[in-house]
């Protein structure tokens, strides 16, 4: 059974609660507003906005949940044969081959243990936005570690490998690749690269609540490396190195980079993921098949490497592309599957229990075990299981 509420456009009752927990965040702080929307076994059983700055038709950027769609087409692609994971990368990106780096598998590098999270001096913005720049200068560089089960976050970097391996064994960029296999056939309210027309629907990220200074990071760590510390972004005020401003720049969210420029409703991301593990019917009562078999969820789905990122310090777990739950990031079974962004969206499929969830805070928030979204996920799950 479902029923109507006031910014809730489907609410199956099983998840209620789910809907109530939700409220309560903005019923405890005036300056809360999200999204959220779940399907479970293929159907919409909850979708709603709460908060005076979302509503349930409009879009903002989603940061490393764009990580997520750029995996999915990495799975398309090792489901067609066209890209061996066990494969080095170099038998696809011959140029990658130098400074030591001929070793280096797919499944490596597509799980942030390649030891390229930057390059001294970063990128500059038109790099990022035309990638075959920036992958012409990580072929040239020498990786910072060799040693296979040692990783960092590669928060840009990552992109531009899924974006030059696309390129390499399709002749067709991934963001055309997404558009026409994944987001057009199933209506999918995600974008890499938003078209100029649905710019009405954008709402720019907030940032979070004053708090302390940020620690000091060195720009030529690798975590600075990472975030481009000493090449920044053309912010809406002039080069900024403020990663949460990125996607209100109208030229990311143009070029859609697979690393950081994904724009997205919290149904977009859930039907994304929905899209790709049980299929759902839509609107129409249409009914849309599984983007991928069981085969290859399995294979791009499991765990490559766990353990303290080199980098930040803290644990991190990945497959092909996509983050795996851990107790610091308990967003699912050990079947679940997918990615956050930096400012707590996010968006997975949990094959244990048939869910695909999308959460989108308007406001830049905490991520992980506990949080808003974390909360949320733990919430679904126990409903599904009767407690």
């Amino acid at each position: 059974m479902t029923t109507q509420m006031n910014h809730t456009h489907v609410i199956d009752q099983r998840f209620a609660p789910v809907a109530q927990l939700m409220a309560s965040f903005a019923a405890e702080d005036p300056d809360y507003s999200g999204q959220l929307a779940i399907y479970q076994g293929g159907n919409l059983v909850l979708d709603m906005s709460v908060g005076k700055d979302s509503t349930p038709e409009s879009m903002t950027g989603v940061f490393s949940c764009s990580k997520g769609a750029g995996a999915i087409v990495m799975a398309l692609l090792v489901q067609q044969g066209l890209l061996d994971l066990e494969a080095p990368v170099a038998l696809y990106w011959p140029e990658f081959a130098a400074a030591g780096k001929a070793g280096i598998t797919v499944e490596q590098l597509l799980s942030h243990q390649g030891g390229l999270p930057g390059v001294p001096g970063g990128f500059t913005q038109e790099e990022l936005l035309d990638s075959r720049l920036a992958a012409s200068i990580i072929a040239a560089t020498a990786p910072l570690w060799k040693s296979p089960g040692t990783h960092s976050y590669h928060a840009l970097t990552m992109g531009v490998f899924m974006e030059e391996l696309a390129r390499r064994c399709a002749q067709e960029s991934l963001q055309d690749i997404f558009e026409r296999r994944i987001r057009a056939p199933h209506n999918i309210d995600f974008y890499l690269g938003l078209p100029e027309e649905l710019e009405s629907r954008y709402h720019p990220v907030l940032t979070a609540a004053q708090g302390p200074p940020p620690p000091f990071i060195d720009p030529f760590s690798p975590l600075g490396l990472a975030l481009n510390s000493t090449g920044g972004f053309d912010g809406p005020k002039g080069q900024s190195f403020e990663i949460m401003e990125v996607p209100n720049v109208r030229a990311i969210r143009e070029g859609g980079p697979a690393a950081i420029g994904g724009v997205a409703s919290a149904l977009g991301l859930a039907r994304l993921y929905a899209a790709v593990g049980t299929g759902f019917i839509d609107e129409s009562g249409d009914e849309h098949a599984p983007l991928l078999t069981e085969e290859t969820i399995a294979k791009v789905s499991q765990d490559r490497v766990f353990g303290l990122d080199r980098a930040g310090g803290h644990l991190g777990a990945f497959a092909i592309g996509f983050m795996k739950a851990h107790a610091n990031n308990d967003f699912g079974s050990a079947r679940a599957f997918g990615h956050d962004g930096a400012n707590a969206s996010l968006g997975y499929a949990d094959p244990a229990y048939g869910l695909a969830l999308g959460y989108i805070p308007a406001r830049a928030e905490v991520n992980g075990t506990g949080s808003h979204g974390g909360q949320l996920s733990v919430l679904a799950r126990q409903v599904l299981l009767g407690g």
